[in-house]
């Protein structure tokens, strides 16, 4: 009977305890989310929006990287330069790419393409994790082609603005004069989409690992941009929300590819303009410890 006495405190607690989270689970299964408008379109990550035809695999569709491969080695060197070539050098260079504007008024006036050729191979270069080069570069100079991708963003790029950015970041561009309307997208005589590869397809049929793939993209993308200004052509960087998934299934791109970026490129228009914009001073953005 002491026994019982001495237990009833802590049975009690417990079985308000219990009471407790039974109310509070029913009182939150109660609560009605607002609903959203019918013609509502939310902002989506594209990689979490874009998983259509993923078909998850077993652990031993998956390839083992852990055994060590007979890599061979070779002798790297690099040219040299003496230091007053190397100041000059790093000069020219800075003045080369200073240069580089994002345009948005593109002439429609051809461009080799074996010059595209050559700024994509030189993309190519760049490093990559594990050395997977998980990158795809689709180039488009089909005018129908290149007219669904403008109706595709352009769509989409409609909601941005009007419903998904906000009103600051719709403001905070107002100077630059952009809006939903991609002209150049149709003008332009090639449009460069940059893919990244989240896995590789190995002839086995097995996945394989691209580690750091979006990174790896991302410089890709910077080379890319810095071999266009070395050749006289000019682009706008677009990262194309929430089309991702329409522009892989136009393009026919497989599920394991996300689309990264849209490049218009070509030469500048007779009239093109550009905003007055200065860059950040050296001092501004190096900090040497």
């Amino acid at each position: 009977m002491a026994l019982l006495s001495a237990l009833t405190p802590v049975l009690a607690a417990v079985l308000c305890l219990v009471i407790g989270l039974m109310f509070v689970k029913s009182k939150s299964s109660g609560i009605k989310t607002q609903e959203k408008p019918k013609d509502f379109r939310p902002w989506v990550d594209q990689d979490l929006q874009d998983n259509t035809d993923i078909v998850e695999k077993d652990d031993d569709d998956v390839e083992d990287h852990n055994e060590e491969e007979d890599l061979a080695h070779v002798p790297y060197s690099p040219p040299r330069y003496p230091e007053e070539v190397m100041v000059k050098r790093s000069q020219d260079f800075y003045s080369v790419m200073n240069q580089r504007r994002s345009v948005r008024f593109i002439s429609p006036e051809p461009v080799p393409r074996e010059v595209i050729d050559n700024v994509i191979h030189t993309a190519g270069t760049a490093p990559s994790g594990a050395h997977t080069e998980p990158w795809t570069f689709v180039v488009v100079s089909d005018p129908e082609t290149k007219h669904q991708i403008r109706l595709i963003v352009e769509e989409e790029e409609e909601v941005n603005y009007r419903q998904r950015m906000g009103d600051k970041w719709v403001n905070d561009l107002a100077p630059l004069k952009t809006n939903w309307i991609k002209e150049y997208l149709d003008v332009a005589p090639y449009l460069v989409l940059i893919f990244k590869q989240t896995y590789g397809i190995l002839p086995n049929g097995k996945k394989k690992t691209h580690y750091y793939n979006e990174i790896s993209v991302c410089i890709s993308c910077g080379i890319l941009l810095a071999a266009l200004q070395n050749v006289g052509l000019v682009t706008v960087t677009s990262t194309p929300l929430n089309c991702g998934p329409q522009l892989r299934l136009l393009l026919k791109r497989p599920a394991n590819e996300k689309l990264l970026m849209l490049l218009p490129v070509g030469y500048p228009a007779s009239d093109a303009t550009v905003p007055d914009l200065k860059r950040k001073p050296l001092d501004d953005i190096r900090v040497h410890i």
